[in-house]
Order: C-alpha cells, then sequence, then structure tokens
C-alpha cells in the first residue's frame, strides 16, 4: 500500500452553525449541500473543488470536552494553502483580522510563510504559501528550517 493524498479531514465542533460560518463565510470554503436529515446526524461538509469534500464537520454539542491547551497528543494544526504570494498572505491576514479571527502566530518557515489562526473549538490552522517550492524538493531537510518571524 502507497498513501497517494491527504484525502479529508473531520472536525467535531460544539455548534455546527457558528462553525459552518468560520468555514464558510471567514475561510471561503464551498460547502457541499447535504442537509443534516439526509445523512442522519448534524453534520456539514466542505470543499476546494479537488475532491468531493476536504472538511467535514461533526456537531457534538457545547458541553462536549474542549481541545486541552499546550503540549498533548493529537493533532497540533493542519494546513491550508492560500495562495502563491505574500500580497495573498497579506490580504488573508487583513481578511481575517477584519473578521474577527484569532490570529494566533506568524512564521517564515523558509519554504512556506505562514500565518496561524483558531476555529470557534480552538483547532488551529495553518495558512500559508509555498514561498521557494523547488527548494524542498532539491533539499528536503529545508522543511525543518529553524522558524524566523514573518516579515509581511
Amino acid at each position: 500500500m502507497q498513501v497517494k493524498e491527504l484525502g479529508h479531514l473531520v472536525l467535531y465542533v460544539r455548534n455546527l452553525e457558528r462553525s459552518r460560518g468560520f468555514y464558510r463565510d471567514v475561510l471561503g470554503w464551498k460547502e457541499i449541500t447535504v442537509s443534516g436529515e439526509e445523512i442522519g446526524f448534524p453534520a456539514a461538509a466542505f470543499s476546494s473543488g479537488r475532491t468531493h469534500h476536504e472538511l467535514l464537520l461533526i456537531e457534538v454539542g457545547e458541553d462536549a470536552t474542549p481541545i486541552p491547551r499546550g503540549r498533548r497528543v493529537g493533532m497540533y494544526h493542519f494546513g491550508l494553502k492560500i495562495g502563491e504570494t505574500d500580497a495573498e498572505l497579506r490580504e488573508a491576514r487583513d481578511q481575517l483580522v477584519a473578521a474577527g479571527a484569532r490570529l494566533v502566530g506568524t512564521a517564515d518557515h523558509t519554504v512556506t510563510h505562514s500565518l496561524y489562526i483558531e476555529d470557534p473549538d480552538g483547532n488551529e490552522i495553518e495558512l500559508y504559501i509555498d514561498v521557494q517550492p523547488a527548494v524542498w524538493k532539491e533539499d528536503p531537510a529545508a522543511i525543518f528550517a529553524q522558524p524566523r518571524p514573518l516579515r509581511l
């Protein structure tokens, strides 16, 4: 067996409508229109157009245990490529700030320039652009370069 690509991500969310609005309206994902009645539970699916769905949100309720802070086992963050240029990253940053999104960090990773935000449930998301795609292909160790401050 060989993995061909990362297909999709499924997140449990406290409030489906709040998270649906964040992923659709703030991040601009296209929602796949299916009602909870059709599938039997409260959920929403999203796609960038690359495949049938890349993100599935499943509502678990406001009383669900929150994501613990700090170092822990499990997902740290997931990355979403949003463009090719710093201008696109600056525009995204400005839109996120205007929408009230929680910006938790930035970094120049040599091969990418990245913004880090949190969704309404505290899942960390890296929004990035590829800076020098050829660099990591020629030198795979470049993806482990020490992060530097990002200058946008």
